[in-house]
This record gives C-alpha cells, structure tokens and sequence, in this order.
C-alpha cells in the first residue's frame, strides 16, 4: 500500500467554489515520495478525507445511527436489505456495513496528521486548521465505531505497509478507545485559531468540534461512568458553542432546504451537491417510485410528491409510533413526513403509504436528485444536548427544551410548554423530542443507547434470548477473513 490513489485530490484546491471541491473523480497513482511536497498537497489531501467522509454518509452512518431503531419499516416495494436493521437481524454474513470503509476515512486523516507538520505554509494558522480538522475527523470516525462495534483495532499511524505488524492488529479495550477519542478532541480545539464556521459548514470548525466533544462526553458520562464530571464538560462544550454566530431559523422546514445549505443553524454537514459524483443518499429510499404512485390520489398528494427522481424508491417508511408524535400544530410533522391516500367511492380515503419529505432533494431537469446535505450537527440537536446534561446534573432543562418546542409550535407554543419534572420524567421528554425534532437525521439509535431505552423501547432486541449482547454489531465476515486478529463480538460467534 505504498502507493497512495489520491489524485481525486491533485489541485482540488484551485476550484472556484468549496462544492466544486467535492466533485472528483480518480484518474492516477501517486507515490508518498512525490506527494506531501507542498501546502497545495495538503489542500488535496484534506479534501480527499473529506470526500471519504461524503462517501460513508450516502448510508452508512444512517444504517448505524438510526436504521436500527422504531423510526423506519417496511415500505411499498420490498425491503431492499432495510428489514435486517429495522428487525434487529444482523448476522456476521448479512451484517451490512463493515468498518472498512471507516478505516479508509481514519487512514486519510492519519496521512494528514502524519505528513502536513513537515510541509511549509505561507499561514501557520492554515497549517493548523488543517490538523485540527484531521484530528477532529478522526475522533468523529473512532467515535461512530466504537458505539458501533465495541473494543476497536486502534490505528493512530496510516497503513503505508502490508506488513502484517502493522495490518494484523487486536482490538483495544473501548476504554481506551475513547482516551484517544477525547485526546484528539482537545488537540482540535487547540490548533483552531478562531470559533468561526468553515465556509458552508462543510469542515470542521471549532464549534463543530465542540459539539462532537459535547456528545462524547454525554455518551461516556452514561455508557462508560464518567458521571457528574463528563456531563459538566459536556455542558461546557455546548455553551461554548452558544457564544457563536448559531441560531434556530424560523421556520423548520428552511433548515433542510437545498437552496439552503450552511444556514445559520448548521454546524456541520456533509455536502451533496448537483454534479457531484456521490450520486442519491438515503433518503432515495424513502421517497416513492413512480410506477407506485396510485393514479387516485388528491391534488394535493400529487403536488407534495411532485417529480420523481430515478432511484427514488419506497422501500421503507416512517413507523407508525414515529407519525403518533406529531400533532397538526406541530411545524414538524409536515416538514417530516407526509401521509398518502387513495381516494375510493364515495370519497373514502384508504391509507397507502407515508413518504419522507425531510431530504427530498431538489428536482433538476424534471427529476429528483436526493443531495441534500447530510446534517451531522445543527443547534436544535445541541440545545437538546444540553437539556440532557442539565437535568443529569439536577439543572432545569425548560429553557432549551421550550425553545426547540416554540419554533416547532409557534401560535400554538403554550399549549405544549414544558415544565420540569424528575431527572427520569425530563429524561424521558428529552429522548421523545429529539426524535421529534432529529427524525430521519440518523441519531436515534444512538439516542437509544445513550439514554438506554434501546431494550426497552425496541421488541424486535427485547424479544432476543440475548439483547443486551445485540447492542453492538457483529463484526463482518469479511473483516474476520481479513484481520486473523479479530475475534467476533458476543452474541455472533
């Protein structure tokens, strides 16, 4: 693996606009001895790491975060490989994505981290953007796994070698794991020179990483006993961010809008755009093939389902405890989802199917292409982070809970205030209205465990001989068969 195919990334940093970065295609090798040279190396290489991150957000961090819990089933036209997550079926043959591809982002970051600290740069403080953002990166990536998979291979160096020393590793113990996690974390917020948004919201940004510090912390202070303490430097990561140039919009459904990219209450995203070689992202599966669009249907229904994009497919849709969330009042619910009918004699009305309209894309040249951004941070989700944090620490979490709901809510926002209660009925409040307000955003499964609900809130887990052994993920046969160190999780041998 001496040589490296990163000419998806040669001069990328010559184009006009940060979306044109993205939009790459392959056509060379580069050896390690000719590249890493110069600051324009390094350019290419940040946003090449950037392109693998677009690439594990088409679907596989949605299949990680969210497929497995009560948000989505089965759809109009099969299951299209959705029911092993939704059914909490995941076998080592059928386990859907490995860590491979993750590897291949933590990979890109550890050449970055390796490399750019020799390179020359006209501004030290773009040098060092440029490591904060690998280190960043590479929390973020360690930081999906190891709630995915467990105890995880700890690569800190890139893989430049098949020498079996340094491909054929054990896993470390998920302790570890998030040692190194938070290490990163903190060197990040040290190399940024300023809390402002990198342009469009498509790096990382000091504010981003603090949003990922925040619910690292989160996550260790209820999964790993870190306590009071973590959930203080979480709330401190989170009111960091709240000194920043971050705001609700208005209206809910303009935060999702393609002609609304990196709006103001985006911290991070991952961007899709027209012309980009990415192609649909999940939420294609989640809209509604045009040879299933029953011709009796209102007006209405054929005006909110519009244009038809070629790949759309209606092969899962929002449950139906997700739908009993949402009153009419709820600027959400529309924004969300949207229920289809056919129309019978008489006028009776006969339910079909739901369709996304969260992530519907745009239409271009009379289809619809699924390129919205895929949102890793926005400021509802970390308002809602901090209501968390507040009422483990014995805090009132109203404020942030009764924003987020006065948006939602508007004229109507008194009849659904919040007051605060105990730590566990708040709790239980705070995990409802993230689903709420984060549906389909790819953070529910996680919620779940976080807050551990996932057994309880979940028959398809609780009803297993062993839930909590189907927590984790089965590692891959695929990986198995390529990493003779790696021994399967329990509950899959």
């Amino acid at each position: 693996m001496k040589n490296l195919n990163i000419a998806l990334i040669i001069s990328l940093f010559l184009f006009g606009s940060c979306s044109d970065l993205l939009d790459v295609s392959p056509t060379s090798v580069i050896t390690t001895e000719s590249f890493w040279k110069s600051e324009g190396d390094a350019e290419g290489a940040l946003i090449g790491m950037y392109v693998n991150l677009r690439s594990i957000s088409t679907s596989t961090l949605y299949y990680l975060g969210e497929a497995r819990a009560d948000v989505v089933t089965l759809g109009t036209v099969g299951d299209g490989g959705w029911s092993k997550y939704y059914m909490n079926r995941l076998q080592p043959d059928d386990a859907g994505p490995s860590w491979q591809s993750l590897y291949t982002l933590v990979n890109s970051a550890n050449l970055i981290l390796k490399y750019v600290p020799e390179i020359d740069f006209a501004s030290e403080d773009r040098k060092n953007t440029i490591l904060a953002e690998a280190y960043a990166m590479r929390a973020f990536t360690y930081f999906v796994m190891t709630r995915t998979w467990g105890d995880l291979p700890l690569r800190m160096d890139p893989t430049e070698s098949e020498n079996p020393e340094f491909t054929q590793i054990e896993r470390t113990a998920q302790s570890e794991i998030f040692q190194f996690i938070k290490e990163d974390i903190d060197q990040a917020l040290q190399l940024f020179s300023d809390n402002n948004y990198a342009e469009n919201k498509m790096f990382w940004s000091k504010p981003a990483t603090s949003a990922l510090k925040g619910e690292v912390y989160l996550w260790t202070a209820k999964q790993m006993e870190g306590g009071s303490a973590d959930f203080q430097t979480a709330l401190d990561a989170f009111e960091d961010i709240q000194t920043t140039n971050i705001s609700l919009l208005d209206n809910y459904e303009d935060v999702f809008k393609y002609e609304n990219k990196g709006n103001d209450e985006i911290l991070m995203a991952v961007r899709f755009a027209e012309l980009e070689s990415a192609g649909n992202n999940y939420f294609n599966a989640m809209y509604l093939i045009g040879s299933a669009i029953p011709t009796n249907i209102s007006d209405e229904a054929k005006e909110t389902i519009g244009a038809i994009g070629g790949g759309s497919n209606n092969i899962t849709v929002p449950t139906e405890y997700v739908k009993s969330l949402f009153t009419n009042d709820d600027q959400r619910k529309d924004a969300s989802f949207y229920e289809i009918f056919t129309i019978g004699e008489e006028d009776a009305l006969t339910y079909y199917t739901t369709i996304v309209t969260k992530g519907s894309g745009t239409v271009i040249g009379g289809s619809r292409n699924f390129i919205d951004d895929i949102i890793l941070y926005r400021y509802a989700d970390v308002l809602l982070m901090i209501a968390e944090a507040k009422n483990a620490l014995g805090e009132d979490p109203s404020m942030e809970i009764n924003q987020v709901r006065m948006r939602a809510y508007g004229d109507q926002y008194s009849n659904y205030a919040f007051t605060s209660g105990t730590i566990e009925e708040n709790d239980e409040i705070i995990l409802e209205e993230r689903l709420r307000e984060l549906a389909f955003e790819g953070k529910r499964w996680w919620d779940l465990v976080r807050f551990n609900k996932a057994i309880e809130m979940l028959p398809s887990l609780s009803e297993k001989d062993d839930p909590e052994q189907k927590i984790l993920w089965p590692i891959s046969t695929a990986v198995l068969s390529l990493e003779n160190k790696i021994v399967q999780n329990p509950g899959y041998q």
